[in-house]
């Protein structure tokens, strides 16, 4: 397999419209974007323990509720439960949920996939209120960019 290199990344522009991406995400699906950024940490990891969790939050704005926010929630589900002799915590791994979320994501940011314009699909085109509408604009910006994904 060919290592990706810096201009590959640049070529593809990768990050151009990660920020709109992200926001659209994060209210489409009702989730914190720190916390949606620190389930792409722990996905990384695939199989982690709440240890492996607090050592990925330290890089976030403190939030004591978030571990059981993102259990309650479906984002984060038990792989393993402990039996208290042989594993004496929990595994944890990122839900299906979460990852369908993240391959959506990663098919808008290549361009493989539009991020949904009708106020049915996507609420933020509603345009209720200043953040939605420069929002909305900005959905449709990323839409019409047709470099986007390709370099």
């Amino acid at each position: 397999m060919r290592r990706i290199n810096v201009e590959d990344l640049k070529d593809v522009r990768l990050l151009q419209h990660y920020r709109i991406i992200r926001k659209w995400a994060s209210k489409t699906c009702d989730i914190k974007e720190a916390d949606l950024e620190l389930l792409m940490y722990l996905d990384g990891i695939e199989f982690f323990s709440k240890q492996d969790f607090k050592t990925g939050s330290y890089s976030y704005s403190w939030d004591n509720r978030r571990w059981n926010r993102l259990l309650k929630n479906d984002w984060i589900i038990v792989w393993r439960k402990r039996n208290r002799t042989t594993q004496k915590y929990h595994i944890y791994k990122t839900s299906r949920k979460f990852k369908h979320l993240l391959n959506r994501i990663y098919k808008i940011i290549l361009g493989e996939e539009e991020i949904p314009t009708s106020e049915k699909q996507n609420s933020i085109m509603k345009g209720e209120g200043y953040m939605n509408k420069v929002l909305s604009k900005s959905i449709r910006n990323i839409n019409a960019d047709k470099r986007r994904g390709n370099g």
